[in-house]
């Protein structure tokens, strides 16, 4: 007589287990990310709250889960593989506990250069209008604008003229787009609104003094000088006359807001 109640296959048991793994997981790595200062590579001071509260709720769920299971493994009761499980079984916690996994092995990168050229930075884009006009703060002297600032200043007052001979002091780090020429590089900032996906650089071209020796793709600087007009790609560009480079090292948080 066949056996009514044949024994489950382990993968089926194993289902729950992966479920709360995935969620115990992804809990850890988001706190992980917070507190070795990696979160701001990936969004917005703004969401640094929810991201705590979801990584702490996350691991109150799966140890919890994994003392609910425990429990019935210990009563010897089959898990309801049907109605117990967060993810669809099987696959979709397997791939979610993967991703973790790989969270941890793999730390998030800064964008750089080649990230910022993909993105459409060359003397051509300055000004883009994708930075946000209304943070535009005009009492700020001249020396004490950050790179974003002055592009910022440039979406309001777009003619470079007007900045002539303004004294300025900004840090970026360095690109060198295929339209400027040997005695000039761009000085470049990540802007973050939201998250790492729509991340978006900006910057302003840099006159470099004679005889200066070139700067390579990503090194971080602190510019000092004033601001020039100069023809560049047959278009009228503010630019930072150097006066001053000095290398620094990356800033702990790379990006602006």
């Amino acid at each position: 007589m066949a056996n009514r109640n044949p024994k489950p296959k382990i993968p089926i048991l194993l289902f729950p287990w992966l479920d709360a793994l995935a969620i115990t997981a992804w809990g850890i790595l988001m706190l992980r990310y917070w507190l070795t200062n990696k979160l701001n590579l990936l969004i917005h001071p703004n969401y640094f709250s929810w991201v705590i509260v979801c990584g702490v709720s996350f691991i109150i769920i799966g140890l919890f889960k994994m003392q609910e299971l425990w429990q019935q493994r210990r009563r010897d009761v089959m898990p309801n593989t049907q109605h117990m499980s967060f993810f669809p079984p099987g696959w979709g916690s397997t791939l979610l506990l993967i991703a973790a996994i790989l969270g941890f092995i793999f730390t998030p990168q800064v964008f750089a250069s080649d990230k910022a050229l993909q993105r459409g930075v060359t003397a051509d884009l300055l000004g883009t209008t994708r930075v946000k006009p209304q943070a535009f703060r005009v009492t700020v002297h001249p020396e004490e604008r950050s790179l974003v600032d002055w592009v910022r200043t440039l979406n309001v007052y777009p003619e470079p003229d007007s900045y002539t001979g303004q004294k300025v002091k900004v840090q970026g780090f360095v690109i060198h787009p295929s339209d400027l020429g040997k005695e000039y590089l761009f000085l470049a900032r990540f802007v973050l609104t939201c998250c790492a996906a729509d991340a978006y650089p900006v910057g302003l071209p840099v006159k470099l003094p004679n005889n200066q020796e070139p700067y390579s793709a990503d090194t971080w600087l602190e510019v000092e000088g004033k601001m020039v007009t100069e023809n560049i790609s047959n278009k009228r560009q503010l630019t930072i006359s150097a006066t001053s480079l000095k290398k620094i090292p990356q800033p702990q948080n790379p990006y602006t807001y």
